[in-house]
């Protein structure tokens, strides 16, 4: 009986120090995930005042508007994840990221855990929606849905010359609605090469405008560049 209780004890235990490190995110961690991942990007390990800013699932019709004016206003960039299905009838938006600065990277058609598609399905949704965003810049950037990948994955976007890139500051934006408690987060959990990812692609996330607004003057102050992924890969590696 004693040893189930212990067995029980150190399991519960375990589960809970996961659960921590995955709302936390230590910095020792990512760069941990990093090293052993070589063919994903979570941060730029350099000392330039830079972060990148990274929105998944756009776009959409009246958040993404919002977004992009407050970017506008702050001189900030983003690196945005669109899915193909939130493409239709707002390719005009498209055409405003890349025309104000801003890169549109490739979330696949639909929001879904992309390492539950067939390699088949997963090359069809990738090229697909290439074909639409026509990436323009030197580095073709893909997130998976969910965020997990396998070492398939990674080599079918690479035959397809993009580069998998995740993110090292995280604030759980999809799971809670305090705008006060996601720019906390963000602000909290700032460093130089850090990578922010935030969400986009349905009404309620207007939140995201709201986080935005309130925090980019605050990284200005500290004095930080916000930019896009492609930006941020090109700053100088520290020694």
């Amino acid at each position: 009986m004693q040893i189930v209780l212990l067995i029980t004890l150190l399991t519960t235990c375990f589960a809970f120090l996961l659960l921590l490190i995955f709302y936390l995110q230590p910095l020792f961690v990512i760069r941990w995930l990093g090293k052993h991942s070589p063919g994903v990007l979570y941060a730029v390990n350099t000392q330039t005042k830079a972060v990148a800013l990274t929105i998944d699932d756009a776009p959409h019709a009246h958040v993404t508007p919002q977004i992009l004016d407050i970017l506008r206003e702050n001189a900030a960039h983003a690196t945005f994840f669109v899915l193909g299905d939130n493409i239709e009838d707002n390719e005009a938006i498209l055409e405003r990221m890349k025309k104000e600065g801003h890169e549109i990277g490739n979330h696949l058609e639909r929001d879904y855990p992309s390492i539950l598609l067939s390699p088949d399905e997963f090359k069809n949704q990738l090229c697909k929606v290439d074909e639409v965003i026509q990436p323009a810049g030197q580095i073709k950037w893909f997130r998976p849905g969910s965020g997990w990948y396998n070492n398939r994955m990674l080599r079918q976007v690479q035959e397809h010359n993009y580069r998998c890139a995740l993110a090292s500051i995280y604030p759980h934006d999809t799971l809670t609605r305090s705008v006060w408690l996601i720019s906390t987060y963000i602000l909290t959990k700032l460093f130089p090469g850090g990578i922010i990812v935030l969400h986009d692609g349905k009404a309620d996330r207007m939140r995201t405008a709201k986080v935005l607004k309130r925090i980019l003057p605050i990284l200005k102050s500290k004095g930080y560049r916000v930019v896009t992924l492609s930006e941020l890969v090109s700053e100088p590696l520290a020694p």
